[in-house]
């Protein structure tokens, strides 16, 4: 096995694993440490863990679970794949764990990556940028669980982790893949423990990537896949085969939507105006028995709907915060998280085969839910995003990171149906 990725959620799994696909990898996704032997008939591995928001020493725990299973499949290099809006504040798990991980493989350095051109995330002289605005300025300065107020990668890393972090500037990166390493090596022998990567575009993730291939392990979002993936193409198979299977088939589909984020907000207005709709109620999440029930009944008296039915429990940044005030933020997203669970153990009852679900802890909720331990990794519907279909399961789904797509994904992403 050629490269190891532990994933911090599990949107950010099946984003990484379709740019590995997409760059000629046959990719397995697993969900969570495999708890018994699996064998595996892949290029890469990728584990998604729900470790991006939880307590730091269980985020810790579970990666160098991870970390070490894989190890046991041989595999030559690791990856600590985080989100491409580093979902992390200064008290945050990608510090923490990338120090873990480290250690556990004898190593003292390695790259900080969350750029994800395609998507609108840059880094430039250190700072991520959402499309136009600094990551500080954009509607990720409001996320309910990481509210992300600084923009600079370098003051985040020396706040969370215990090393210093330095820079390889665009100036740098634009000189190619042999001035990186050497940028890279004058970084660790002034003892720096981690280096923040300037990239723009995709050549810019190209040249790192060929640069951090002697590194044992490499840190980022999804964006630096395709330059990874790329350092192995002499050991690559053609995967026409492998990438079939993960194609969904046309059978009963129901959308979840748990994110706030804005893009989120765009995409259920959106759909809203042509498709069957049912909007969560938080209080009714907290105080009905049945309340899953009852939704379920509803999802399934639309089966003669032409699109599949939208449940949302997505609401702009005034409606959030009135619920939060009016419930408790954890204890409205715990009931919120809790009503998916059980309303996805339902419709998979029920004969629902494919979930297209917008948020990673909603999606986390519901893959954990329908108890599916490993998937074929299918075509993408937007960059970052692809179908994936359960190895063992006549279960297909769309895993998506609240902020990726355009206003037309829930649409688009039914029509890959065979």
């Amino acid at each position: 096995m050629l490269l190891g990725v532990i994933a911090d959620d599990f949107t950010g799994a099946t984003d990484i694993a379709g740019f590995l696909v997409e760059n000629g990898m046959r990719t397995i996704q697993v969900n969570g440490v495999p708890d018994k032997e699996m064998s595996i008939d892949a290029d890469a591995v990728v584990i998604s863990l729900k470790s991006r928001s939880c307590p730091t020493e269980q985020a810790i725990s579970d990666s160098l679970a991870a970390l070490i299973w894989l190890q046991q499949q041989n595999c030559q290099q690791f990856y600590f794949k985080y989100c491409s809006t580093f979902d992390s504040t200064e008290k945050g798990n990608i510090g923490p764990v990338t120090d873990a991980l480290l250690e556990q493989l004898n190593e003292d350095f390695t790259v900080i990556c969350p750029a994800l051109p395609v998507n609108g995330r840059t880094v430039f002289n250190g700072h991520l940028f959402v499309f136009e605005q600094l990551l500080s300025e954009s509607g990720m300065r409001n996320h309910p669980v990481t509210p992300m107020t600084n923009s600079n990668l370098m003051q985040l890393m020396d706040a969370q982790a215990t090393g210093s972090t330095g820079l390889v500037d665009y100036l740098n990166i634009e000189q190619g893949a042999e001035n990186i390493v050497n940028k890279l090596q004058q970084l660790k022998t002034e003892g720096k423990r981690y280096a923040v990567v300037d990239a723009f575009n995709a050549n810019h993730l190209n040249e790192i990537g060929k640069a951090v291939h002697q590194l044992k392990l490499v840190t980022g979002g999804s964006g630096l896949a395709a330059g990874i993936a790329k350092n192995w193409s002499a050991h690559l198979q053609d995967q026409t085969q492998a990438k079939q299977a993960g194609y969904p088939s046309k059978l009963p589909t129901v959308i979840f939507s748990g994110s706030c984020s804005v893009m989120t907000n765009q995409q259920v207005d959106h759909y809203k105006k042509t498709a069957p709709h049912f909007a969560i109620n938080v209080e009714d999440c907290l105080n009905k028995q049945d309340y899953s029930k009852q939704v379920c009944e509803w999802v399934m008296s639309q089966s003669s709907s032409e699109l599949a039915p939208l449940v949302y429990a997505t609401a702009d940044t005034d409606a959030l915060h009135k619920i939060q005030q009016q419930y408790g933020a954890e204890a409205s997203s715990l009931a919120v998280e809790n009503f998916f669970n059980d309303l996805a153990i339902q419709l998979k009852a029920a004969g629902i085969c494919n979930f297209i679900v917008a948020g990673g802890e909603t999606s986390g909720v519901v893959t954990q839910s329908l108890q599916v331990d490993s998937f074929h990794i299918g075509p993408q519907i937007t960059p970052g995003v692809p179908w994936v279909k359960a190895v063992n399961d006549n279960l297909s789904l769309a895993l998506k990171s609240g902020n990726f797509g355009d206003p037309t994904f829930f649409t688009k992403a039914q029509e890959y149906f065979q």
